[in-house]
């Protein structure tokens, strides 16, 4: 009985053990298996944000800072980034590998990870009432393409426009963010990937070359005239992700 009593221990302390390793192994962090940062060699014509190349189980990041490094892995968008001015200031080139091809969900996850132990990033949440736009369909409905070929959504900015490919509403609605500095909140209803394209030409004002034209009154113009698509502004609860501390990143 004795016996029997002391295998039984054994077995559950085995079983406990186990488990505890396996929970270990679930709590462990993706990261990447190398990952270069280096300041940035040279500005992305027309891109504000820099640009961002995915293929399976590498990432490649041109003239990006830190905030477009958090809304990259965190899918945020600018307006929802506050703290120091180090997430805006300093640009950086950085090329990072899985040791396997992976996705991009779980790249996503590598460079949350990269982000914390490079930059020693830490953060909190706080929701924030915030002036914002609803992006919603125009009465006249919308002029949009559904992608013919589900391919990785890309959009690509020129001097007088910009092209989308295989984008959803709601990547489309954080693209706009960034130029309007405002929260776009997605409200079409449309749940497909689109193909469409912007160029802004017909929609600047004659006055354009001495006169800063305004950004929103010009995308407001063009997207209601070439994609059957409004902004209506509304007050929301934003999620606010507030960034406790930053820095430089840790040496290659």
């Amino acid at each position: 009985m004795k016996s029997r009593s002391v295998r039984t221990g054994l077995c559950l302390s085995l079983l406990f053990s186990m488990g505890g390793l396996f929970v270990r192994a679930a709590a462990a962090e993706p990261t990447f298996a190398v990952a270069s940062i280096r300041p940035s060699a040279a500005e992305v014509p027309f891109e504000h944000d820099g640009k961002t190349e995915i293929s399976p189980g590498t990432l490649r990041m041109r003239d990006v800072t830190v905030a477009t490094c958090i809304k990259w892995a965190y899918g945020v968008q600018d307006s929802q980034i506050s703290g120091p001015t180090m997430l805006r200031s300093e640009h950086y080139d950085i090329t990072a590998k899985a040791d396997e091809p992976v996705g991009v969900d779980q790249l996503k996850l590598m460079m949350r990870t990269l982000l914390a132990e490079r930059f020693k990033l830490s953060f909190h949440r706080e929701n924030k009432e915030l002036r914002s736009f609803a992006l919603t369909v125009a009465k006249s409905g919308p002029k949009l393409h559904e992608s013919v070929v589900d391919g990785k959504s890309t959009i690509q900015n020129s001097a007088i426009g910009f092209v989308a490919k295989s984008t959803t509403m709601q990547e489309f609605a954080n693209y706009i963010a960034d130029p309007l500095r405002t929260p776009v909140v997605d409200m079409t209803g449309l749940k497909g990937k689109y193909d469409f394209a912007i160029d802004f030409t017909s929609y600047l004002p004659e006055d354009a070359n001495t006169v800063r034209p305004d950004v929103a009154s010009v995308l407001m113009a063009a997207m209601k005239g070439e994609l059957g698509l409004e902004l209506e502004s509304t007050k929301t609860s934003v999620e606010a992700f507030v960034v406790d501390h930053v820095e430089k990143p840790s040496e290659n």
